[in-house]
């Protein structure tokens, strides 16, 4: 289906659903943004390589980039819909839910013209999604993916874990499988390993398809190079693939290598051909919650 039909779809749905006449989704120079109140949403993609051949793309991370959108008036009848609803669901909940299901869209949306079918898309879900949702995680997206004529496997859901969710990792699996069970790739993103013994823990738990560490050092720390071994070496024994992210030079390069990393990401590589497609600037700031 031609892009601008899929926007008109998805357009058409989300007024079906949100009982309002407002339409998120715009199409402009072939390149699709989705609208959240007063925020702009937009896609970068950042290729995935392999470690020992680089040029070869095996897919692609979501970025969102956001700027300042001029509100639109919302109609009575739509401000009716919206009171009745504040007394009815958790509405911190459903705000997430509603940006990560919009920006989803959008980078899903962007991605079609950019994809060979043998690419996978890398996309941050909020923990707070996965938490607040009970049940069906992924059945929503999934009728997205459907309808823009790919398959939940070439998805990779990416989870960002950090300290504070430590106490929830068993509500984090049970969301994770269910994705999985949906036919969608697992990921885990960690920023470092300072907690090293609960990384590896979740890891042995959850068995993902990829975890992926930050190339960025965590200040003089001189056994940098043995933690990222030991970790390639655990995601390696639960079936998984590692990623090293963030090689900005030639030292972190060598460190992947060395390391024995299976995929690699960072501006580094920019130097290498990616058939005719052009890096976004990294956004690292602003992760894609999808």
């Amino acid at each position: 289906m031609p892009l601008q039909n899929l926007v008109e779809y998805f357009n058409s749905r989300f007024e079906q659903e949100h009982h309002s006449s407002f339409r998120p989704f715009i199409l402009e120079n072939g390149k699709v943004s989705g609208l959240f109140g007063p925020i702009r949403i937009d896609s970068g993609f950042l290729p995935l390589r392999q470690t020992l051949e680089p040029a070869a793309i095996v897919g692609y991370t979501a970025k969102i980039k956001v700027s300042t959108y001029e509100v639109q008036h919302l109609y009575t009848s739509e401000i009716e819909h919206l009171l009745a609803q504040n007394s009815s669901q958790n509405h911190e909940f459903e705000s997430i839910i509603n940006f990560d299901r919009l920006s989803r869209t959008v980078h899903m949306l962007n991605f079609l013209p950019l994809t060979h079918l043998q690419d996978q898309l890398f996309l941050e879900v909020d923990s707070r999604h996965i938490l607040g949702i009970k049940q069906d995680h992924g059945a929503y997206f999934q009728e997205v993916i459907a309808q823009c004529g790919l398959e939940t496997s070439k998805i990779v859901i990416v989870l960002a874990v950090n300290c504070q969710y430590t106490r929830y990792h068993r509500e984090l699996i049970r969301g994770l499988e269910n994705y999985r069970r949906r036919g969608y790739r697992i990921a885990l993103k960690f920023d470092s390993l300072v907690k090293e013994k609960q990384v590896f823990e979740f890891i042995q738990q959850l068995s993902p398809n990829y975890v992926s560490i930050t190339a960025r050092p965590e200040g003089r720390n001189i056994a940098l190079p043995e933690k990222l071994h030991s970790l390639r070496v655990l995601v390696s024994s639960t079936g998984g693939q590692s990623i090293l992210q963030h090689i900005d030079e030639k030292k972190s390069e060598e460190l992947a290598r060395n390391a024995g990393f299976d995929l690699v990401q960072g501006r580094y590589y920019e130097r290498y051909p990616t058939s005719g497609f052009v890096p976004e600037t990294p956004h690292y700031g602003i992760s894609a919650n999808g």
